[in-house]
This record gives C-alpha cells, structure tokens and sequence, in this order.
C-alpha cells in the first residue's frame, strides 16, 4: 500500500477544459474598465480586434489568413464553418474519438451530407489513405476524449480542392500546426491558454474565405453559426465586430492569457512548457505497471490530453460500471485531498485517467501528482 504523499501540486488543476489559469493569474489583474459598455462601442470592438491581432501574433497565424470570434467554443466555431462551407463538395470525417463523431453526426443528420466517415477505435489514429483532396474534410488534430493525435500532416494534399476544416482546440499554442495543410483551424479560449468558456476562434485561409464568397449554402443558418454576409465572407467579423453579444470580460481573460504567453516568449515557449509536463508524466507512466497510454501508437500520443488506461489485470478483470467506479473513487480521494482535480476520463471514452499538460501547468505540479494517483489508487482498489 503507498503512503499518502506529503507534497502535493501547488496548482491542482488538471482538467481538459476550461483548463488551468495562467500561473500567476489574478482577477485583479484583468481590465474592468470595459466592463457594462455595450459590445459596439469603438473601445470596446477595437479591444476585442486587439485581442484578435494578439492572437494572431502568439500563434504564428499567415498573414493572409483572417481571424474571427465565434460564440460557443470550440464547438460553435467548428459548426459555424461547417453550416456555412460545406455542401459544395463531397465531405470526410475523421471520427477517431467522441469530437469527431460529433462532426460526422452533424454532417449526416443536420447537415444531410452523406459524408465518408473515416472511423477508428478509441485509442487509435484512423488510416488516412482515402483521404481525398478533392473531397472537403473535417477532423481534429488532436482528439481531447482520446489521447490521440495527427502524428503529421502527410495525409493533407497542398494542391487540394477540399476544404480542411481542423479542429484544433487542445492542439494550438501547445503543437506545431501545419497552416499550409489547413483551411480552417478552430479553438476555444477555455481550452487553450487557460480562458473563460464560451467564445471560440476560426481561423481562415485564403481558400476558406474564397469558399465563403463563392458558395452560398442551401440551408439556414443560424445568426450565432454565420460567417456570411448577403455578398459572400462577412468581412466585418475580421475587423473585431461580434456575431452577437459576447462577454467583454472573457475578451479582456483572454487577452490576459495571450499575453502572458508572449512575455513567456511566444508559441515555442509555450510548446516547449506542454513537451516538458508530457514528459514528466510520461516518466511516471513508463515506471508504473497498472497504467498505460489509451494511444496505441506513441506517434501519436498526445501531449495535453493525455488520456490513461488501466492494464493491471486486477482492474482488467472488472465489468465496464465497476472500472468507471474505479476511476469516480479515485477521483474523490485526490479532490478530498486538494492534491487534483478532473483527473477522469470523458464520460464518453472508456473508463480512464485524463491528465491535462498543457501550457499552463507547471511541471513541478505534474511530478507531485503522480504519488497522488499511486496512492489514490491501491487506496480505491483495496477498499
């Protein structure tokens, strides 16, 4: 049986989303000052620009490509390119973990696409050799349920015709992303850097926008979902203006967020702080013999969502509501001891670990968990 550890992380969040604050956050720090003006103010729409020409900067985005706020997540920002892009072409989906069977759902019974749906298990990167360059595609490049990610972009043609919608909201600002493989990259404030939920971005290549001029899609749009005006791209939505009313005070977090990031010294920073809390978990999976990936592939393995499986054969044995007992068990005896939080898998994936390493979590907490989990764990499965 393992002693209850003495340290325990000095910032104890873990979860996939929203994630960790910035170290060092305070509510104090954010701006008030915007806060109860109405969102079409010139401050307040040259604030939230400001904050789109932030992001721009950290994120290393092309310069001909054109960002946009979407309300609702990472989700909303998904959805709003597939409502107002697709249609056009014959679709692919990527459906490799519980987001990506969302977008196919989407595509198939909202949409009415007949989409391809390229499938693969939990824990598994799908074969990519049908993918179609004339063909649109939609698929996240890291799969936050599943612990699985692109391990390239190998699959993506740049001569394509398609449209590449990628979902990359626990990819960005912790992954390099292949902007020339890419047509559409979306992510969410909450997801990423730390935010406040609720407002997503989309960023847009050239070919993205000149879908949006040209194709006019045979369907309703919902106001919050459209990314087109009566002539083609709504251009305005580059420029800071807002979809519908957004949270000034999620704006000026973000910002906040942005620009710790670059006083840490930009994307390169912030890969290298996600690689160095990956490794140090990765370290105490390598020496533990009752936890293993949930990805099969170590190519493809995330480095922020790192999701977990149980290989000890005690727990192996168990029927499927007895390991999800399990893991809720677990999960009470570090949070009882404010040693984490939201170590659990998504409800959706199979009854796991998820532990998230992204950026804004210091590697020292990551070492202090680990003895947490031993512990939590022969605790819960002796009693």
């Amino acid at each position: 049986m393992a002693s209850k550890p003495n340290l325990k992380p000095q910032r104890p969040w873990f979860s996939a989303g929203p994630t960790a604050k910035r170290p060092g956050w305070s509510s104090q720090a954010i701006p008030h000052g915007l806060l109860g003006r109405g969102i079409r103010a010139p401050e307040v729409v040259e604030r939230f620009a400001h904050g789109l020409r932030l992001t721009r900067e950290l994120l290393q985005v092309p310069a001909d490509w054109v960002l946009v706020y979407v309300p609702g997540s990472d989700t909303g920002a998904v959805e709003a390119a597939m409502w107002s892009m697709l249609g056009e072409r014959p679709v692919q989906v990527l459906a490799f973990e519980n987001f990506g069977k969302v977008w196919a759902t989407d595509a198939v019974e909202h949409l009415k696409l007949a989409p391809e749906v390229i499938a693969a298990p939990w824990g598994e990167w799908p074969d990519t050799s049908t993918v179609d360059p004339t063909k649109d595609l939609v698929f996240p490049w890291n799969g936050t349920t599943s612990g699985v990610r692109a391990p390239d972009a190998e699959f993506i043609a740049r001569d394509r015709a398609g449209i590449v919608i990628c979902d990359a909201t626990s990819a960005a600002f912790a992954m390099p992303l292949p902007w020339d493989k890419l047509d559409v990259v979306t992510f969410s404030f909450q997801k990423a850097l730390g935010g406040e939920a609720g407002l997503g971005v989309a960023a847009l290549s050239p070919h993205a926008v000149a879908r949006l001029d040209r194709y006019a899609p045979p369907r309703p749009v919902p106001k919050v979902l459209r990314l087109r005006d009566g002539k083609g791209f709504d251009r305005l939505l580059a420029s800071g203006s807002m979809l519908n009313t957004f949270s000034v005070w999620t704006i000026e977090d973000w910002i906040d967020a942005v620009g710790w990031g670059l006083a840490a010294g930009g994307l390169e920073i912030l890969i290298a702080r996600t690689n160095a809390n990956a490794a140090a978990l990765d370290a105490w999976v390598r020496r533990t013999d009752w936890i293993d990936y949930l990805a099969s592939d170590p190519a493809t393995r995330s480095t922020t969502s790192v999701c977990l499986k149980f290989v000890d054969p005690r727990v192996a044995a168990m029927a499927d509501d007895a390991r999800q007992a399990l893991v809720t068990r677990m999960k009470a005896l570090v949070e009882g001891e404010g040693a984490a939080f939201d170590i659990e898998s998504h409800r959706n994936a199979p009854a796991g670990l998820r532990i998230w390493c992204g950026c804004t979590v210091e590697t020292g907490d990551v070492e202090a968990l680990t003895p947490w989990l031993d512990w939590a764990f022969e605790t819960a499965l002796a009693e």
